[in-house]
This record gives structure tokens, C-alpha cells and sequence, in this order.
């Protein structure tokens, strides 16, 4: 029972009305969010289509909102855009899941051990500021022109952030978790799985979801220089035949992709940190 009181008067509430009380506020609240960001692209939209209707950019710079959306229309009737889409997110999610299934073990390994800290130290600490771009032409001599060098390309690029995050939050655990497990005669592993790994956690789910993006920015950029099927392939292929309604559809797709996948990984993470004091937020 919880007591919640207005001057003299105090009422019991129990704990599940007041938990539904803070349901509906937090639903309340991202409602709101949701609706001050759509107002904002709303906004956006109308000023695109204003500013582009009225001639105050040339056509050709700016092409209307309403003939992007019309060339998107005619691309998802012929299915044009399901292939585009489906061929980039392929190219980035198995970028990311390779580079997650190296770097997270990797980054426990390195707080754990410091022989293999002293190792991989100074190659993470020189390759993560590199423009990792650069590479390409080098995996493009080792493998192919094709899916799996922008494959590895991305896995790559994604490696760095989710590594990094993963020796930083483990190697941040605090101490007494890690003692008070010990003296209850948890093992080396069961501290691991059930202590470092869960409090590390937050940590390097926030590597995960800046690598992501990190992914997806190099696939769209290696699909534009080496061309091919994809949402960059299409693009730069629109630009080679000036055709600028096609460039900014396919932005538009860009955009629609990141939010979905942006969103799905806040969700994963929720889900996924239920138990996290920031869920609670």
C-alpha cells in the first residue's frame, strides 16, 4: 500500500494503481514526443513543398515533395523500392552482426586479460579514428566487387564502436557485485554470465546502436562507389542521369530506413533493460 495525502486527507493507494498511474504517465508522455516530432517533419514537409512551388530554389536543386513521394509511389507499385531496401538492410545487418559477434567477445576478453589488452590497445586505438572508407579499395582487391566486400566493409566500420563500448562497459563493473558473487562461491563463468555481462550491459547496447548507424551510412556509401542494386547504387545512378527527383527519393528512403531501424533498436533496448534503472524513466 502506498499513501498519497493533501493536507490532512491521505488516501491508500495500492502499489498496482500507482503503477498504472506511472504507466499512463510515461504513455502519456511519449505520445507527446511523438507528436512534437511529427509536427517538426510535418513542418519540414510543408516548408520543402512551399519553398519548391513558390520557385525560390530551382527545380532541378530541390524538386518538389509531391513529385519525390510520386516517383517513391511509382517505385513501390513496380517493387523497385522493396529490392533497393531489402538489399541494403542485408548488407548492413549482416555487417553488424559480424562485427557484434567479433567485438563483443573480444571486449570482454581484453578487460579480462592483459596480455590481449596489450595487444589489441594500440590497433583499436590507431583504426578507430581512421576514415574506414579508405580500406575499400583494399577489400575490393582481396574479395569481390560485389556483396562481400561491402559485407565486410561494414563489418569493418561497425567493429570499432561496439568494441570499444564492450571493454569500457565491462571493464567498468563495479567491484563489489564482483566480491559479493565471489563469496558466495560463484565461479569464474557464473560471474561473467550473471554479474559483469548484465551490468555491462547498458554499455554496450549503446555501442551496438551507434554502430548501426555507423553500418548503414558505409552501405549506402559503398553501394554508391561501386555501384550495383541498393538504395546508394540507385541513387548514383540517378545522379549520372541528372535525374534529381530520383537522388531525393532515394534520401527519402534513407530517412524512412533509419527510423525504422533506429526505433527498433530504442524498443529492443527496452525490452532488453526492463530491469535497468533507466527503464524506469
Amino acid at each position: 500500500m502506498t499513501s498519497a495525502g493533501d493536507g490532512n486527507t491521505t488516501v491508500k493507494l495500492p502499489a498496482e494503481a500507482l503503477q498504472g498511474q506511472r504507466t499512463s504517465s510515461a504513455y502519456r508522455l511519449a505520445l507527446g514526443d511523438a507528436g512534437v516530432q511529427a509536427a517538426v517533419i510535418l513542418f519540414l514537409c510543408v516548408l520543402w513543398e512551399t519553398v519548391t512551388r513558390l520557385d525560390l530554389v530551382h527545380p532541378f536543386l530541390l524538386p518538389p515533395l509531391s513529385q519525390v513521394l510520386q516517383r517513391l509511389w511509382e517505385d513501390i507499385l513496380s517493387g523497385t523500392v522493396f529490392v533497393d531496401l531489402a538489399l541494403t538492410l542485408y548488407r548492413a545487418l549482416s555487417g553488424f552482426f559480424i562485427a557484434a559477434a567479433i567485438a563483443i567477445p573480444l571486449g570482454v576478453l581484453m578487460s579480462r586479460s592483459a596480455a590481449l589488452r596489450w595487444f589489441f590497445d594500440p590497433l583499436i586505438s590507431v583504426g578507430f579514428p581512421m576514415p574506414k572508407i579508405a580500406f575499400l579499395p583494399i577489400f575490393i582487391l582481396w574479395f569481390d566487387i560485389f556483396d562481400t566486400s561491402k559485407i565486410i566493409m561494414v563489418a569493418f566500420s561497425c567493429f570499432f564502436p561496439i568494441v570499444t563500448a564492450t571493454f569500457a562497459g565491462t571493464s567498468a563493473v563495479d567491484k563489489w557485485p564482483v566480491w559479493s558473487a565471489r563469496s558466495l562461491g560463484a565461479k569464474d563463468r557464473e560471474v561473467l554470465w550473471e554479474v559483469v555481462l548484465p551490468l555491462a550491459s547498458p554499455q554496450i547496447i549503446t555501442g551496438l546502436q551507434i554502430a548501426l548507424p555507423v553500418g548503414m551510412i558505409t552501405t549506402v556509401v559503398t553501394e554508391m562507389l561501386m555501384g550495383g542494386r541498393g538504395i546508394g547504387g540507385t541513387m548514383i545512378t540517378a545522379g549520372r542521369f541528372a535525374d534529381s527527383v530520383g537522388v531525393f527519393t532515394g534520401i527519402v528512403e534513407i530517412a524512412f530506413l533509419g527510423f525504422v531501424v533506429i526505433r527498433s533498436l530504442e524498443y529492443i533496448r527496452g525490452r532488453l533493460l526492463v530491469w535497468h534503472p533507466e527503464s524506469r524513466r
